[in-house]
Parts: C-alpha cells; structure tokens; sequence
C-alpha cells in the first residue's frame, strides 16, 4: 500500500536537512522508537513498539539511506523489520524531500509499505494504516518541535542542548479510536456512493 503525510518543522530548509539526516539526534522522536545501532553512516538498526488496543507489536529492524541529496534536500530509505514475537514483518520504501513554507520547512513524505504475517491482518484498510501513520507523523513532528524549541532555549541558556525524553511506546487510545472513525467513514462514503 502506498501512502503520503507531510509535517512542518520551524526551520529553515538547510537546518531542517541537517536535523532530519540527524538520526541518532532525531530517533527519541518517534514515537516508541530505539535506535540500538549505527551500522555505518547510511544504516541504522533499531526497535519500535506500538500499542493497538490490547495488542503489543515490537519491530525490530534496519533503515538504510538507498540516495541522499544534500542540495536538493531529499532521501530514499529502506526499511524492514520483524515483531519480537514471530508475528509478521514490515517493508517499506520511504522518499522524502524538503519544500519551504511559512512555517519554515514542509517535509513531503511518501510510503511503500508492505506487511506480512498475521501483522498483514492489522492493516487490511489502506485509509487505516494511513490515517496512523499521519498520526504517528504528526506526534514525531510536535516531538521533534519540542526538540527544536528546548535546544533553541538551552543553547541561549546555557550553550548545550537538553536531552530528549526516553521512547515511550505508541499509545493508540484516542489514535485508535481516530483512526477506527476514519474508516468507518469511508466505508459510509463507499457504500452510498461518496468519494
């Protein structure tokens, strides 16, 4: 299923590469997210866990940078992963690049993602997997401007910028029941003839 979010972020296009490429700084951003290993400066190895009502899903995986161009400000990256527990895995082909706007920066972000195993089972809607991930997207970009914002202040305060808070899983509460409405509402569009 293939799929496109997009965040903001209140930098500048050069500053904003420069932090995105960043990915040990940027990783306690995403929600649930570990990074556990700097394979080489193109490949990283880490876990994510996420939450989904009663069940518990932990990915552990790889993402490799497959292009980078620093001046046109965009990536391609690889991602796979396999849950902890033997239930599936997760691959994804991930392009992204840089626009400016008001706000700075707007990342445009698009999805290739393919899931196996009785995970496969979670994502049978295409408009719920992406409507999670937009949430997920959305939570990583207030995290990663709280991030900016803390190391904006600190460095004015005291030259050094503050660690990020330790990974917390993915909660889907009030995500879940989101994205479930979401999806009950298109299944009202289909079936009346709406788009």
């Amino acid at each position: 299923m293939e799929f496109d979010n997009s965040f903001e972020v209140p930098l500048g296009l050069d500053e904003t590469w420069a932090l995105l490429t960043d990915i040990e700084r940027i990783a306690p951003c995403v929600p649930g997210a570990e990074l556990t290993e700097v394979v080489d400066e193109n490949t990283y190895k880490g876990k994510i866990a996420v939450r989904l009502g009663p069940v518990s899903l932990t990915f552990a995986g790889e993402a490799r940078f497959e292009s980078r161009d620093d001046a046109a400000h965009s990536a391609r990256l690889k991602a796979q992963g396999t849950d902890a527990r033997g239930r599936g895995g997760a691959h994804s082909d991930v392009t992204f690049h840089l626009e400016p706007s008001e706000a700075g920066s707007r990342v445009l972000i698009h999805t290739d993602l393919r899931l196996s195993g009785s995970v496969a089972q979670y994502g049978r809607g295409a408009g719920m997997v992406s409507d999670l991930s937009q949430k997920i997207i959305d939570q990583f970009a207030e995290n990663l401007a709280a991030t900016v914002l803390t190391s904006q202040e600190t460095a004015a305060d005291e030259g050094a910028p503050a660690a990020p808070a330790p990974a917390q899983p993915v909660q889907m509460g009030g995500i879940g029941l989101s994205v479930l409405w979401n999806a009950i509402l298109r299944t009202i569009r289909r079936l009346f003839g709406g788009n």
